[in-house]
């Protein structure tokens, strides 16, 4: 490349790939080079980021839990589906066919 970046795209571009301050991640706690998604079942450190480093902030102790921690999902994370109800029948009166 034989043309230099001009300073006010590459500071665009720095500004969009910005993370912004209070953002959490979860990282597995544990010494192997598996995939996370693969130990669900091993503890996570929780660390928010404060716009110079990541500071840790909490453990979770699952998968499940390090997600609803860091997507702010409150309680199982189950959403409640809407009870059936009963078909009403129409008010007034009708006229057999």
């Amino acid at each position: 490349m034989d043309e230099d970046e001009p300073l006010k795209r590459w500071a665009a571009r720095r500004e969009s790939q910005r993370r912004s301050v209070g953002t959490l991640k979860a990282v597995v706690l544990g010494f192997e080079d598996a995939p996370s998604h693969l130990r669900q079942g091993e503890p996570r450190l929780i660390s928010r980021w404060d716009g110079y480093q990541w500071v840790p902030e909490t453990i979770a102790p699952d998968y499940a839990a390090a997600q609803r921690l860091v997507c702010g999902i409150e309680g199982d994370g189950v959403i409640p589906m809407p009870s059936a109800q009963p078909a009403k029948k129409p008010a007034g009166k009708h006229r057999k066919p």
